[in-house]
């Protein structure tokens, strides 16, 4: 082999390390979308990438050598370039410089192609696109044209313009190496000379010189729509203001003729013999520019300024309408509350669901016990906390759940054949009530431990986990090796995985692909694979969507299902935009989006990894563009199975979005918008030293004027830079009434205490705070848990769990629960204890028990009999529970006491009389 044939073998080793991988790369995945059954999709997008790809390469390619071709002809004598240390010439070959035209362009060609190919999903949407029938009021437009045809428009713009200027620049180098540009000496004027071009440059130059000057004049027309999405000159709202309207529109439209004057300019340059017509164009641009811009800052601050409200109103009537249309907050339900309703025994009796349902456990303490209590193993991990609903022996309960998903960084022997072949799935969850506690502090468990042990009407057929939230990297199932079940004492339940998911990996050049796709020869030389081997790919359900529908926005916060003895994922996903005319924008991770709708829902299942996209807002026109590139990909959401569609909730990024947006849009008069008259907050509340954003939270209660309970996500809002209560927010989950939102709001004139307030007396209680004080000082970290606002028919009342976790251990335990309504403020071990201080012993037997006299790991279940018992009249509490109440309520005796509150003091002593009488009954 000769050096001369070193650097081709070289090239030709690159191509194959950089297309090999690339190709393999795609044919693994396309084997994986058609595992899945969704073929359609890799081969639309891989279709409309290559297509979009080819035609921009060969169009652009076509135009520059083009272009160069022709100006190179001019190159002909050799070139001086320099000269050598004795002086003589260099020259360089005008044919040398002349080639360099087809790798100029071929390079220039391939960059501007993969910028273009990947835009194929706005390619798609442009020729499939579903109008809005909505209309812009400025221009008339449907709102089609801003989210599909205005982002293609300006693509193509842009790179027609960046190929016309790296023609013009090409080929004016062309022209001035061959000598092409003449410097003459201008008459009378010698300090000034006078530039000429021989005419075929003349005229080439001139053509190019004019294509863009069109471009640019397109450019100035496609700009005139963008006004409606930017903030340029208003300063009290999003979109087009007055002075875009009266000063930018206008002087755009002249800046739209100068520059269609300027083409013609440019086109005369060409044919005739100066070159002042150019010069007189640009000069004009620039004037016309200038001056628009001038004239825009003299309006805003002479006519608008003085009277901005009255000059802007339309403007922020238009902003007003658009973007509660964007967000869906026209379609938000507003109620009004009396705010000086009075809550009764009688009330919180009939509203007893709404009590046993208040969330005592917050997701952090709970996520850490639970790696205390039920991890079992190093390997497992609870990667998050999860609120959902069940009915539950007959009854309607929110509960908490969480799956029990394998870690493989946790093994301790961390081998290709542990983490490939053996440990290749986590097992079962762990599942509770959300308002019951064990009398050592720790959450009740109706689901628990390997295997999943259920005491209630809820089962786990199949509690293997091999697609989840923690789980990641490729596994080989179905091999001669035993995968790892579950941990059995002193030894390891073993089995072999039965379900559908996977490629069939069984073949030789299967084996290799896959062995290069990973970088790993084990794959191709290992002996455990069999002929129904298969290797699952994208385990990781964020990834797995990803890969599947790049064209959604997906909730932060998939959760896990249990139905028919299976479990499943849902993971919502959105449809958004940032091009919504006069919408105002808010900030994501993915860039700042001004319209969005949760209108996908979808379904992975755990133990195959069949994926499924359900449409939940059929009339959104995001939605429904996809459905016509996609065909077949979302199924209606009656398609969904039952068991599954009563689990579907209201995800917690959109909420938390449109109750940002409605705190300054539920404003929808111009005048009251401009002043921020009514500007509502999130409330902000201190919890250990640091000030964070109250969080929305789920919950079941009975909303006001609803006769059942049901599933609700709900968040309060006080007035801005104050802190009692404006209103409160829900958006619903069950049933037909999914999606609807709705805000309660109190009189403007009703002072009703806001979450920010309750904080603050809480810390403040004279026999709370020196509690809390005592509890820090003897080994032991106070954790406060979320406050609750709890609506109850029209009056609130403030929940907060107290945990305490000592130094020497990682494990919260639930101790008290302080309870706050009105003035009184009550401190007590269970929710049920603290709402009989407050509205008397009468409500107790309405409201279940929430303490149960168990260890960590057993369970009491009401069971039917038990409810019946309630029903005679019976007691609904044991004797120990009735214990504790009693001594808990002479401990506030002997407070009320030593505060000389003697009126207090006689009530909890008769209260502790009543309750050792009726321990005395059960005795007998």
């Amino acid at each position: 082999m000769t050096l001369r044939g070193l650097p081709g073998l070289i090239l030709l080793a690159a191509i194959v390390l950089l297309a090999v991988p690339s190709a393999v790369g795609y044919y693994t995945d396309w084997l994986w979308f058609q595992e899945l059954g969704y073929g359609g999709i890799f081969l639309r997008r891989l279709n409309t990438q290559g297509l979009v790809f080819a035609i921009t390469f060969f169009a652009v390619f076509g135009f520059l050598y083009f272009n160069f071709r022709i100006a190179r002809r001019m190159l002909g004598r050799p070139l001086i370039v320099g000269r050598s240390p004795d002086g003589r010439p260099i020259t360089v070959e005008g044919r040398q410089l002349g080639n360099l035209a087809m790798p100029v362009s071929t390079v220039l060609a391939l960059s501007m192609a993969i910028t273009g190919a990947a835009s194929w999903m706005e390619w798609l949407a442009f020729f499939n696109a579903v109008p809005f029938d909505t209309r812009d009021p400025i221009f008339g437009r449907d709102v089609a044209f801003y989210v599909f045809r205005l982002p293609i428009l300006q693509l193509i713009r842009q790179q027609l313009a960046f190929a016309s200027v790296l023609a013009l620049i090409g080929c004016g180098a062309y022209y001035a190496l061959s000598g092409s540009f003449r410097i003459e000496p201008r008459y009378g004027v010698a300090f000034w000379p006078r530039l000429r071009l021989v005419p075929a440059a003349r005229r080439h130059l001139s053509l190019l010189g004019a294509m863009v000057f069109a471009l640019m004049a397109w450019g100035t027309w496609l700009d005139m729509p963008q006004t409606l999405l930017t903030s340029a000159t208003s300063t009290v709202g999003f979109g087009a203001s007055y002075t875009d309207v009266h000063a930018r529109l206008p002087f755009l439209w002249a800046a739209f003729a100068v520059l269609c004057a300027g083409t013609l300019l440019a086109l005369w340059a060409g044919v005739g013999t100066r070159g002042w017509p150019v010069v007189l164009a640009i000069g004009l641009y620039f004037v016309v520019s200038t001056v628009g811009g001038v004239y825009g800052a003299f309006l805003q601050r002479v006519v608008v300024s003085p009277s901005e409200q009255l000059k802007e109103e339309p403007y922020i009537r238009h902003n007003i309408e658009a973007t509660r249309k964007a967000y869906a907050l026209d379609r938000v339900e507003e109620r009004e509350l009396t705010g000086d309703a009075e809550l009764t025994p009688e009330a919180v009796a009939r509203n007893a669901g709404t009590i046993e349902n208040v969330r005592l456990w917050d997701h952090q303490p709970l996520l850490q016990t639970f790696a205390q209590i039920q991890e079992i193993r190093t390997y497992y991990d609870f990667w998050a906390v999860d609120n959902d609903r069940y009915t539950i022996n007959g009854k309607y309960r929110q509960v908490m759940l969480s799956a029990r998903e394998l870690n493989p960084e946790s093994l301790q022997n961390p081998s290709w054949v542990n983490e490939r072949l053996t440990y290749t799935h986590g097992y079962g969850l762990t599942l509770g009530p959300v308002n019951q506690v064990t009398t050592e502090g720790l959450p009740v468990l109706f689901i628990r431990d390997l295997p999943p042990v259920s005491t209630v009407d809820l089962k786990i057929d199949e509690p293997s986990i091999y697609f989840g939230e923690l789980t990641s990297g490729y596994v080989l199932v179905r091999t001669k090796q035993p995968e790892f079940h579950y941990p059995q004492g002193d030894d390891n339940e073993t089995t072999y995985y039965e379900g559908t998911g996977g490629v069939p990996v069984a073949s030789l050049w299967r084996r290799l692909l896959f062995a290069i796709r990973f970088g790993s020869t084990d794959i191709l030389l290992t002996p455990q694979i069999t002929e129904e081997s298969r290797i699952l790919l994208y385990r990781q359900i964020g990834d797995r969507v990803r890969r599947l529908a790049p064209f959604l926005t997906f909730d932060s916060d998939p959760y896990p299902v249990v139905s028919e003895g299976r479990i499943f994922w849902i993971q919502d996903a959105y449809t958004a935009t940032g091009s919504y005319p006069y919408s105002t924008p808010v900030q994501r991770t993915e860039g700042p989006i001004n319209y969005i709708r949760n209108s996908v829902k979808i379904v992975i299942d755990a133990f195959n990894g069949n994926v499924a996209f359900y449409l939940a807002e059929p009339t959104d026109p995001l939605a429904l563009t996809l459905a016509n590139i996609f065909p077949g990909i979302f199924r209606p959401l009656s398609d969904m199975p039952a068991g599954l569609r009563s689990h579907v909730r209201y995800p917690e990024d959109i909420f938390r979005i449109q109750s940002q947006v409605y705190t300054t849009y539920h404003m929808t008069n111009p005048v009251v918008f401009y002043n921020k008259e009514d500007q509502w907050q999130v409330p902000s509340l201190d919890s250990e030293r640091n000030t964070a954003q109250m969080q929305p939270y789920y919950t079941i209660m009975r909303l006001p004027g609803e006769s059942e309970n049901e599933f609700i996500q709900m968040l309060p809002f006080t007035p801005r830079l104050k802190s009692n209560l404006s209103a409160w927010m829900v958006a619903r989950s069950d049933g037909e009434h999914y999606g609807r939102l709705l805000v309660f709001q109190f009189p403007k004139q009703k002072i009703v205490y806001g979450p920010q307030q309750m904080i603050g007396r809480i810390n403040q209680d004279q026999v709370i705070a020196p509690q809390i004080t005592l509890w820090n000082q003897q080994g032991s970290q106070v954790i406060w848990g979320t406050l609750l606002v709890i609506p109850i028919e029209e009056s609130l009342i403030y929940v907060r769990p107290l945990y305490l976790r000592s130094n020497e251990g990682r494990i919260p335990e639930l101790k008290r629960v302080i309870v706050a309504y009105q003035n009184r403020i009550v401190m007590a071990e269970t929710l049920k204890q603290a709402m009989t201080q407050i509205f008397g012993p009468g409500i107790s037997a309405a409201l279940s028990p929430d303490r149960m006299s168990s260890s960590a790991t057993s369970v009491v279940i009401t069971e039917p009999a038990d409810v019946e018992r309630e029903k005679a009249g019976e007691p609904d509490m044991t004797l120990a529970e009735l214990a504790v109440e009693a001594d808990m309520h002479l401990q506030r005796a002997l407070e009320a006491q030593r505060a000389g509150d003697w009126a207090r003091y006689g009530e909890e002593i008769k209260r502790v009389e009543e309750l050792l009488a009726k321990m005395k009954t059960m005795k007998k």
